[in-house]
């Protein structure tokens, strides 16, 4: 079988590099292309590859390769992520279940999305305890079986909408969207002048009367307030009366979004991992371009509010995240159109 992920497969998406742990756990050996996707400072994928070799794996890196080989297959083991992140618990996760013994994840990440991979997992026969919790024990199989399983709700999708709603002063009901696993960025949006409330099989968001309000909030690992909406709620305090401060833990050079909301007369100023939101009466229209995939949706809701039409480019960025964001936005009334691919 092909053991090799090339570039022109993974270059345009990070979370290509969640092949290499199970690639390498079935085949003992796998040969990927160091991922591309957003460029949004250090996300260490050397996590990974520690964490693997922690499993008995031997890794180069060549001419922009990872070449991974375990001739005698994965041996489990136990890896103490020294930070948290999602796609290296993503991937070893994996990779442990055709591990041979036991493999103890500490550290972990809590995501829903990690928690609803394992769930997968075990609906294919792994044995994984501690699903949810920053310590997951795996016991390795030789092989798994084929499941069928319906995954999680888009948590960051839901919340994109949400926001949507917020800036806009509109009403949307978001079908299938679970609240319980959209609590910080719900209450985020509460305190800003949202009105969130339950309805069968998902949940309604409209605004209070007056203004929207800043406030401050702070990037975290789940359940904390995610990192991939914070520009979004940058958007929505550009517009919010007062001041606000939003703090960037996760990942380094994450403003990329704020000289172009800036274009569009946002009043934001960037001091370190902070940005300070200052907000406006009003936003007008202006060309702008999407750096990143969270950057390119916030530039979208600043453009429903803007006054006049906003052009943006480089939307390429958009396709990975979000599933026909335009339809589903001209559905919901927004006057908005794709030009071109």
């Amino acid at each position: 079988s092909n053991t090799t992920a090339p570039y022109d497969l993974v270059r345009k998406m990070r979370a290509s590099v969640l092949v290499l742990g199970p690639m390498l756990a079935r085949e003992g050996r796998a040969r990927v292309s160091l991922p591309g996707g957003c460029a949004i400072g250090t996300r260490p994928v050397d996590l990974h590859l520690k964490a693997l070799e922690q499993l008995g794996a031997e890794i180069e890196l060549a001419e922009g390769y990872i070449e991974a080989r375990a001739d005698k297959g994965l041996m489990g083991g136990h890896v103490v992520f020294p930070m948290v992140t999602v796609g290296g618990t993503e991937n070893l996760l994996m990779a442990a279940c055709l591990a041979r013994g036991e493999t103890v994840l500490s550290n972990a990440a809590r995501e829903p999305e990690v928690a609803d991979l394992a769930h997968c997992l075990v609906a294919m026969g792994a044995k994984i305890d501690g699903i949810g919790t920053d310590t997951m024990t795996i016991q390795g199989s030789t092989s798994l079986k084929g499941a069928e399983y319906s995954v999680v709700p888009d948590r960051i999708e839901a919340g994109t909408f949400a926001a949507a709603a917020t800036i806009t002063g509109g009403e949307l009901t978001l079908k299938g969207a679970r609240a319980d696993l959209s609590e910080a960025v719900n209450k985020a949006l509460t305190r800003a002048g949202a009105v969130i409330t339950p309805v069968d099989d998902g949940f309604k968001v409209s605004r209070t009367e007056g203004p929207l309000l800043g406030i401050d909030l702070m990037t975290e690992p789940y359940p904390g307030f995610p990192t991939d909406m914070q520009a979004q709620l940058m958007a929505v305090m550009a517009v919010a009366d007062g001041a606000s401060m939003i703090t960037e833990t996760i990942f380094e050079n994450r403003f990329m979004h704020v000289p172009e909301l800036c274009r569009m007369g946002a009043d934001i100023n960037v001091h370190g991992a902070s940005a300070i939101v200052r907000g406006v009466p009003g936003l007008s229209s202006a060309p702008v371009m999407a750096t990143d995939l969270r950057a390119s949706v916030s530039l979208v809701l600043a453009g429903l509010v803007a006054k006049g039409e906003t052009e943006i480019s480089r939307i390429y960025h958009l396709d990975r995240g979000y599933e026909r964001l335009v339809e589903k936005l001209s559905a919901c009334g927004a006057d908005i159109k794709r030009v071109g691919g």
